[in-house]
């Protein structure tokens, strides 16, 4: 397998990561001054460029749960989802070390690491449904504007990021709207408190984006 996508998705994951959690500290250093809607756009804005900037080398998932998706629908093969999964995780483990270096320690304390984690009073459950659908959601978008072949590819990176801010717009408070298990794993592995809720941001993202795939394939999707 060639280096080039690796380095992609490992860049795209990583920007994704720092500028993320970076937002997210940010905001708890200005006190709200970002908020809600502000680090959505951090998120999505960063989606955008990264797909503009590598998508046409790797695809420009920056996800495990997109990969695996792509896998099931037979778009990629499984040494080259097998890399893509490893390149994403370690950019999201090595921008949650920069992070560290960046950011204050005080702050990202303060704001958890920028960990996505269900909100006050949500239960395991509504967050799982949460992930689920929010990433249904971003795999549709994904493989309608960036996978299908009858797809406006110029725009994929634009139409992706603007469903990542809608998402986190509506799912933050819920359950972090992480979409993406290397946004959660990055960030908990230099957190405390976080690692039981793996299965969370790890089967919800993968369910959805599957889920998503399987429908196009099948229902939306020209067969050749």
């Amino acid at each position: 397998m060639q280096p080039k996508p690796l380095v992609a998705e490992f860049a795209g994951t990583f920007a994704l990561i720092f500028i993320g959690v970076g937002a997210i500290t940010a905001d708890s250093i200005t006190k709200g001054g970002l908020g809600l809607t502000g680090i959505a756009l951090a998120h999505g804005i960063t989606i955008a460029v990264m797909v503009g900037a590598v998508g046409y080398i790797s695809g420009g998932h920056f996800n495990p749960s997109v990969t695996i998706a792509a896998l099931v629908a037979g778009k990629i093969k499984m040494v080259t989802a097998a890399g893509y999964v490893v390149a994403q995780c370690l950019g999201a483990i090595a921008a949650a070390a920069a992070i560290g270096l960046a950011m204050p320690s005080a702050a990202l304390n303060k704001a958890g690491y920028g960990v996505p984690a269900p909100g006050p009073d949500v239960s395991m459950t509504e967050a799982l449904v949460t992930e689920i659908v929010l990433t249904f959601f971003l795999m549709f978008v994904i493989y309608g504007s960036a996978i299908d072949k009858r797809a406006p590819k110029q725009l994929a990176g634009l139409f992706i990021g603007l469903t990542i801010a809608a998402d986190i717009m509506m799912g933050g408070p819920i359950s972090g709207a992480a979409m993406n298990p290397a946004r959660w794993l990055g960030p908990a592995l230099f957190s405390t408190g976080n690692l039981p809720n793996f299965w969370i941001y790890w089967l919800g993202p993968i369910a959805g984006a599957v889920a998503a795939a399987l429908v196009w394939r099948h229902f939306l999707e020209e067969k050749t």
